[in-house]
């Protein structure tokens, strides 16, 4: 029988948050333990885009939503982390851009009046014109205007990477996750037949929360799931392209990023309204050719020819909201000692730390464990999407 472990807080699910979060207490002192059952950012994280946002494109009409003002700093935290300067040192992560742009085909500048006058953009948008356009834009045809916003966007399977090896010796991988009852409350879990006991217990694993709470024995905080499907374009033509493409809505037409393949292509990344309602009832094929026609209306002079396609189908697991809203923040819940939550976003996983280490504080829970961890399973990491899809 393994070993039995005490720690200050033990987490569950080790995407970007849990990770963060778990550097975050490191850091600060607090002995922990972080449990993976697959593989690390295998689930929602390795799946993102990699914007760091802003809050911009909710305000594409106008309207300081809740989620801009929530998400407006988390810009400037991340880059500090990317710097070494800030509340992790992130320094050795790849930036992928330094900035995210808005790409209005045509004449749609009409649009963007409100936009512009939005709080939530003012003073972080600046229009940019020939070399300063993205490398996929620099072409005689295009005709629209892009501007550059105060955002960026990380190499996510790097950002993985640097967040385990802050976890140090931490990391445990775990098929069998049990609670661990005193009493009838909950004082740790039992992970693989080993028990864990802990101050306080996180549950950070995206869509796997919902089976944990039903193996607690808990039917609350509720989640949903908003269902995206993707499209994964490789080619040796595709040029470096991070932007929302706007259309008539208030969603982008199409958000594209471009990632490094492992035999040295781009791939380009597509979300977005093509990504959601329509797109994800679509069938793979019926998705690639709906993204060749918005490619081909948009950017006719990339030769596709010889490009790849696959499309990947991503479940975001989020709290509950009426009508499948996009909630505006991270979230927490606490029953005790056990704490829940959703990041909702990648951007947000700092503040998803930020409600965790408050409820510690509030609750007067301070580090307290010091022993050194026997050496424990490490999970493996993720590997992207297109390294799986697109060989």
């Amino acid at each position: 029988m393994p070993s039995a472990i005490s720690t200050d807080v033990l987490i569950v699910g080790a995407g970007v948050a849990g990770l963060w979060l778990n550097a975050r207490l490191r850091r600060q002192g607090f002995s922990t333990v972080l449990v993976e059952s697959a593989s690390l950012g295998g689930g929602q994280s390795v799946k993102s885009q990699g914007i760091i946002h802003g809050g911009a494109k909710y305000a594409l009409h106008g309207a300081l939503t809740g989620a801009s003002e929530a998400i407006a700093d988390m810009p400037r935290r991340w880059r500090e982390a990317l710097a070494g300067t800030g509340e992790l040192d992130l320094s050795g992560v790849r930036l992928l851009s330094d900035a995210h742009y808005l790409w209005s085909p045509g004449t749609l500048a009409g649009n963007l009046t409100s936009f512009f006058a939005s709080k939530a953009v003012r003073g972080r948008v600046d229009q940019v014109k020939g070399e300063q356009l993205p490398p996929a834009l620099q072409d005689k045809r295009f005709k629209g205007k892009v501007y550059r916003l105060a955002e960026l966007v990380v190499d996510v399977p790097s950002v993985i990477q640097r967040l385990a090896d802050l976890g140090g010796d931490s990391l445990l991988a775990g098929q069998k996750i049990e609670p661990l009852l005193e009493n009838d409350h909950l004082v740790g879990l039992r992970i693989d037949g080993r028990e864990i006991r802990a101050q306080r217990i996180v549950l950070s694993a995206g869509a796997g929360n919902a089976d944990l709470l039903k193996a607690i024995g808990l039917s609350q905080p509720a989640m949903q799931q908003r269902p995206l499907h993707m499209v994964l374009v490789k080619g040796p033509t595709l040029k470096p392209l991070y932007a929302h493409c706007l259309g008539g809505g208030p969603k982008p037409r199409i958000t594209v990023t471009t990632h490094p393949a492992a035999d040295g292509q781009w791939v380009w990344y597509l979300g977005g309204d093509l990504a959601e309602a329509e797109g994800v009832a679509r069938e793979p094929a019926a998705q690639i050719a709906a993204a060749q026609k918005e490619l081909g209306q948009l950017l006719p002079w990339v030769d596709l020819s010889q490009a790849q396609w696959a499309t990947l189908r991503v479940d975001r697991a989020e709290p509950a909201q009426s009508g499948l809203t996009r909630p505006d923040n991270a979230f927490l819940a606490e029953q005790d000692r056990l704490l829940v939550g959703w990041p909702t976003k990648l951007a947000l996983a700092p503040d998803f730390a930020d409600r965790v280490l408050a409820a510690l504080e509030r609750d007067g829970i301070r580090p307290g464990h010091s022993d050194p961890l026997p050496a424990l399973p490490k999970p493996p990491l993720a590997q992207p999407a297109w390294e799986q899809l697109l060989p």
